[in-house]
């Protein structure tokens, strides 16, 4: 465990102790709270829709019974009073499918699906009171079952909270629902009755029970629980007239009533009922409404009330947490301020100050110890670790000066190599010269000397990749800018088997002489790797067009097909700058690394990809400011046709043994005089200095400087030479070729594969 962890720790076990006593204390306030907030908001979701729909209900059920007995009803007014009470039915079913807050208890759901299921019956039991089928009982029965299912509902919304003082405080409200149905029950029996004051024996002691009903609740369960404020209000509703009329009629039907052959005859002070209860009836539903906001406010301050009994505790306890982290952050700031100081040393060390070092060291240059960490001599624990990683730091920095150093040092020694090697290169091409220009009227001898000459170009050019990978730079003597297609051609005649090249400038554009080299060197490269790695009968193909990014190479071959992994894995080559041991394993391949080095001098872009004809496809890009702005002209000139500049300029071919015509000697051509050649510099070739400054150029061979007299001179026209007939001996060296450059890409593919 670390020490942090281990500090942290010691501050934390006494806050979580005391933290964990708070937090159940005022988890279980927070609970009683909620719970008490999902019954006040459940009691407010359900109670008005509730009672609306119960009142809905009491009012058809009395029109019914009106309707039923005889009395005048209109039609229009039975339906908007059927039509309200079907928008509290939905009103009720929307609640009953969206319950919210918390889920309903079984007695509560069982009321819901009772009520629902009733409420379904409702249609039926219209139509038999239109049709008058049945009794008017069983249809009052069924509004008297519907409401008793409401009323049930109520009891149960409020009989499951937590808290008992409210549980208490609920009671009167229920038995006030209650009370009313029994107070509206009287008044539909009165209705029932009609014009003939008659009612049936069973209809007469249901009255009479859901009088006497209707005075136990308000006697037993509604006044003594009544606030003293309405306990007046409820003395004023009995004390008033209406109220004496109720008790009044109430009397005179328990002692006027006579018994008929129909039934019960109800005397004629029921006719001052309907006026009376208009009255009272209202006041008393006041009165139950104005008990449900008072239990709702107190339910309401109840849960406030625990809320800021929870926040109270909550703020002491976390003072005293924060008394007690106070006193453990005193004592553990210093070491912890420290850690975090050396942490923060360490990575800016880690990810900053060293990669920047070992870059400077990489790239020869010099190091300032003082941006690394020192040794303080410090004797306290977190002095005695930053003195170690200072120590680290500084073991590091001086293996990688002794790489960097080794490094510098293989550098100066491949580029002496490289340095003495080109001198020798450039001896041998200057000897090459002078033996063609004494004994340039030997044309067999000739021929062979050009391929020698070939041959040591080709030397060059490896030398010259050498320097290159050692960190040095290709030689430039040219002075002034080269044509696309001449650069074309000089990087053609670098490669072995030239005659396979065709190549195609389609623009007019020029490139700056202090490039010319490095750009001819890297598209030989391209080009002598087209060729070795392609059958030997093929073309390889070099096009060059003017783009918007700068000038586009395209070197087309038909080698054999690679796939999407080796077009990636060279790719990676010709975008990178490996390291010597990669070098190393990928001897055979230095090319890609040659080109990547160039392309990287240059800002080009080069990128390899499968080519239409199944075989490889190199694009060049150079950037736009490699090229030459050509220079205003001093007269109108004609345009320059196209076939002009497409039509690839014949590169020097020598002359091959079997030729299918024979050649005049020289002494038999008129030779014209002979212009002068350019003096040919051949520039010594130094290693690379220790100072990091720049390396002497390579020899650079000017065009045709190093050819005999008679080939500089200006020849008659001749048509370039076919193929010709071919030996069986030559046909199977070609073959034998085309074998072995097949087999070796095979193998090379072969261990990449294995590599991965």
């Amino acid at each position: 465990m670390r020490l942090r962890t281990l500090l942290i720790w010691l501050a934390v076990v006494p806050t979580v102790a005391m933290g964990t006593q708070v937090a159940v204390t005022a988890e279980r306030l927070l609970v009683q709270a909620d719970h008490l907030r999902d019954d006040l908001a459940a009691s407010k979701r359900i109670g008005e829709p509730l009672f609306r729909l119960m009142a809905e209900l009491q009012a058809e059920r009395k029109m019914t019974a009106a309707r039923w007995a005889g009395t005048p009803v209109r039609d229009a007014d039975l339906r908007d009073r059927r039509a309200a009470t079907d928008r509290a039915v939905a009103e009720f079913r929307r609640l009953a499918a969206d319950s919210g807050g918390r889920p309903e208890t079984a007695q509560a759901a069982e009321h819901v699906q009772d009520v629902k299921t009733r409420l379904d019956q409702l249609t039926a039991f219209r139509s038999r009171a239109d049709a008058r089928t049945g009794v008017a009982a069983q249809t009052m029965a069924y509004y008297n079952e519907v409401i008793d299912g409401i009323t049930g509902l109520y009891q149960g919304a409020f009989s499951h909270t937590d808290d008992a003082a409210l549980v208490e405080e609920s009671r009167p409200v229920v038995a006030m629902i209650s009370a009313s149905e029994m107070l509206a029950r009287q008044d539909t029996i009165l209705t029932l009755a009609g014009p003939s004051r008659e009612l049936t024996p069973a209809a007469f002691g249901e009255f009479l029970d859901d009088a006497g009903a209707h005075r136990h609740l308000y006697d037993t369960w509604i006044v003594p629980y009544l606030p003293p404020a309405e306990k007046r209000t409820y003395e004023r509703i009995t004390g008033s007239d209406a109220w004496k009329t109720k008790l009044r009629v109430e009397n005179a039907i328990v002692a006027q009533h006579k018994i008929t052959d129909s039934g019960m005859k109800l005397p004629a002070d029921v006719n001052d009922w309907p006026a009376a209860h208009q009255v009272f009836a209202a006041q008393l539903v006041e009165l139950g409404n104005q008990r449900s906001r008072d239990l709702l406010a107190h339910a309401d301050a109840n849960a406030a009330e625990l809320e800021s009994d929870v926040y109270w505790l909550v703020g002491g306890s976390a003072g005293a947490l924060l008394l007690v982290v106070a006193v453990v952050v005193v004592t553990t700031r210093s070491v912890l301020r420290r850690l975090r100081r050396l942490h923060e040393r360490t990575v800016a060390v880690a990810e900053q100050t060293l990669p920047d070092v070992v870059a400077r060291l990489h790239r020869g240059q010099p190091v300032d110890d003082a941006a690394l960490p020192a040794v303080r001599g410090d004797q306290d624990e977190v002095g005695r670790i930053n003195d170690a990683f200072a120590r680290v730091v500084a073991v590091s920095v001086d293996g990688h000066r002794q790489l960097a150093a080794e490094r510098h040092g293989f550098g100066m020694f491949a580029s002496g190599i490289a340095s003495r090697t080109g001198n020798l290169v450039s001896r041998q091409l200057s000897l090459t010269e002078e033996i063609q220009d004494t004994f340039g009227h030997d044309e067999a001898l000739l021929a062979e000397l050009m391929r020698s000459d070939q041959l040591t170009v080709g030397m060059r050019r490896q030398v010259e990749n050498l320097l290159i990978l050692s960190g040095g730079e290709v030689p430039d003597p040219h002075t002034e800018p080269m044509r696309v297609a001449d650069l074309l051609r000089e990087a053609a005649a670098e490669v072995e088997d030239f005659r396979r090249i065709e190549r195609h400038a389609l623009d007019e554009a020029s490139v700056e002489p202090s490039v010319i080299s490095q750009i001819s060197h890297l598209l030989a490269e391209l080009l002598d790797n087209a060729t070795r790695f392609s059958p030997p009968r093929s073309k390889v193909v070099i096009r060059a067009e003017a783009v918007a990014d700068g000038l586009s190479v395209e070197i087309e071959d038909r080698g054999p097909r690679v796939g999407v992994s080796g077009y990636e894995e060279m790719n990676r080559r010709l975008h990178s700058a490996p390291p010597y041991s990669e070098l190393a394993e990928n001897a055979h391949r230095l090319g890609l690394f040659v080109v990547g080095h160039l392309a990287d001098q240059l800002g080009a872009k080069v990128t390899l990809r499968r080519s239409v004809y199944g075989g490889t496809s190199a694009v060049v890009v150079l950037p736009s400011d490699l090229l030459a702005r050509p220079a205003a002209p001093a007269g109108p000139l004609a345009p320059a046709s196209a076939a002009a500049v497409s039509v690839p300029a014949p590169a020097p071919v020598p002359v091959r043994r079997a030729a299918a015509e024979p050649v005049p000697r020289p002494d038999a051509v008129e030779r014209p005089e002979p212009t002068p050649a350019p003096a040919r510099r051949t520039p010594v070739l130094r290693p690379v200095t220790g100072d990091g400054g720049a390396r002497p150029a390579l020899p650079e061979r000017v065009p045709q400087t190093h050819m005999t007299r008679q080939l500089r001179a200006p020849r008659v026209p001749e048509p370039e030479p076919g193929l010709g007939p071919d030996t069986p001996e030559e046909v199977a060296d070609a073959w034998a070729d085309y074998e072995e450059g097949t087999q070796k890409v095979e193998a090379e593919l072969r261990q990449e594969q294995d590599q991965r």
